[in-house]
Parts: structure tokens; sequence; C-alpha cells
């Protein structure tokens, strides 16, 4: 099952989801990482940062909602302690960036352009808020989400650009993004919502609201997909949101994906990410059987 990205070609079109799997070899114990398309890292910032206050994680229906705000330990630390295990582990890497600012990103970007071959792509997570400027996330305006595509080039590698599903303007920030050099988009980060406490009656998380994935919003993400492909033909889509079974990954191709991420699932399953690429070559399998059928 060749994956085809843009510019980049994997073996498989199933990976982790960033802020999922860790920033390295996490998941080894449970897969054979180099089996899978693409590990996706949890987004670096260019420096060391220290998230948000506890608690950070709570159930919701059909999937969880989190506030980890981030959490670290800076690129710099990435590439010299934790890369190396991962390419041990014979894994096809795929970096994430974070930054405050359009330099923070630039920072981030520019650390990583002596990264090791087998970082194949840098996603550029643009569901941060700019605290240098208006105020915005970075993703809900596609003249932000421009400069900091534009801003990212020094990597030196494709760019995949995380969008999100908490404007109506996705369409606009995805041709923003593709205009100022992303090969791709990857769709969507989590919704923005908030969880109370029964006991306390305060918000469950410490940073009061947060970020809600897993299956219950696996169906805006299909939807994003969708009217991405729809709008913008030419531009490489990676879904992700919800993927917890072959038959999910599958409607993201059908969406107009050409690969997808598993996230939230592997924290009921360390193994869901194997589970669903097996699940997908199976139903893509049959599928090709009953299309030479007909």
């Amino acid at each position: 099952m060749i994956a085809r990205i843009g510019s980049v070609t994997l073996s498989s079109p199933v990976m982790t989801a960033s802020g999922t799997a860790g920033f390295g070899t996490e998941l080894a114990p449970y897969l054979d990482l180099s089996e899978l398309g693409a590990v996706v890292v949890k987004s670096l910032a260019a420096y060391e940062w220290a998230g948000n206050p506890a608690p950070r994680v709570t159930s919701t229906p059909q999937g969880m909602i989190n506030a980890v705000g981030l959490q670290g330990p800076g690129i710099a630390h990435w590439l010299d302690v934790v890369l190396p295990p991962l390419l041990r582990a014979g894994a096809t890497v795929v970096a994430s960036i974070w930054g405050r600012s359009v330099d923070d990103y630039a920072e981030a970007a520019r650390m990583l352009a002596d990264a090791p071959e087998e970082v194949v792509a840098v996603e550029v997570n643009l569901s941060c808020p700019n605290l240098e400027g208006r105020g915005s996330i970075f993703a809900h305006d596609p003249e932000l989400s421009a400069q900091v595509i534009a801003a990212t080039a020094a990597c030196e590698r494709p760019r995949w650009a995380k969008l999100s599903a908490n404007t109506d303007r996705i369409v606009e920030v995805a041709t923003a993004a593709s205009e100022a050099g992303a090969e791709a988009v990857t769709c969507i980060n989590t919704l923005l919502g908030l969880v109370y406490d029964p006991r306390t009656l305060r918000p469950a998380l410490g940073a009061g609201g947060g970020g809600v994935s897993g299956r219950a919003i696996h169906p805006v993400a299909v939807r994003a997909v969708h009217d991405l492909h729809a709008a913008l033909p030419h531009l490489a889509i990676v879904g992700v949101g919800g993927v917890a079974s072959g038959w999910d990954a599958a409607e993201m191709l059908l969406a107009g994906a050409s690969a997808v991420q598993v996230g939230t699932a592997t924290f009921a399953d360390p193994r869901a990410p194997l589970t669903v690429q097996h699940e997908l070559a199976a139903w893509m399998g049959r599928h090709t059987e009953r299309s030479a059928e007909h």
C-alpha cells in the first residue's frame, strides 16, 4: 500500500498522529514502527516548553479532551537524544513543529535543516495562538498561516500544514498555505471543547478548555477532507480525526485523503495504528476484488 503525499512516498498510508505517540519509541514495545508509513512525533518547539498545568487529559463520550499545552524537550534535545533510537527502530519520521510567533516557527525549521534523511517531512502545526500580533490562532487566519509556511522553508524538506476545523475559513487557509509552499495539509486537529468535573463543578482540565479528539469528531474530519479535496483537488491531504478502524481510514481516502493518521485510538490500544493498517489493507483487497468482478 504505497502512499504519495506531495513529493513524499511512504510504504503505507497509515501514520501515527502528532501528540498521541510520543516523541520517539514510546510505541515500540507494542508494534514494529518500521511497518507504519511514518511516525509523526509530538510537536516540538525550538525551545523546551513546560506545557499546561494538570490535569491535562480526561475522557469524553467516544473520545477524550486534552490541554497538554505542547510540553516538549525542544528540538536540539530531540535531535541529539530522542531521534537516534527512533531511527534505529527503522521508523520513517515526520517531525512536527509549533511556535508562539512566526519567528519561533522559522527557528524550529532552521534547526531541522540538518536532520537525518529519514525525517522525510515537517508537519507545521498551525493550531497555536499567535502571541505576537493579533492574538489569532494561526490556523484560523489565511495570512498568518501563509507567513508561517513561508518562514519554515529553511527545514529544507516537504512541509505539511496541519489545519483546524474550528474555523469556517479552512479552505482559505489551505489555499494560502499551499500557495506559500506547503506540499500537503493535515486535516484536522482537535475541536475546541470544555468538560466539567461533576465533583468539583469546575472545568476538568487545569487550563480550562481543551481539544476534543477521538471517534466523536470523525464525521467532522471526513467532511473537512471532502470539502478541501473538492475545492483544491491538486493538494495532497492527510486525513486525521477519529480513525480507529480500517473503515474509518477508508472513509478518509474516499473523501480525498492520500494518507491517514491514527491518534486517540492509540490511548486505548497502543497497537491501533498497525491494526488500522492491516484492516485498511484487507478492505482495499476486498474492494479491488469486487471492482474486478464488475
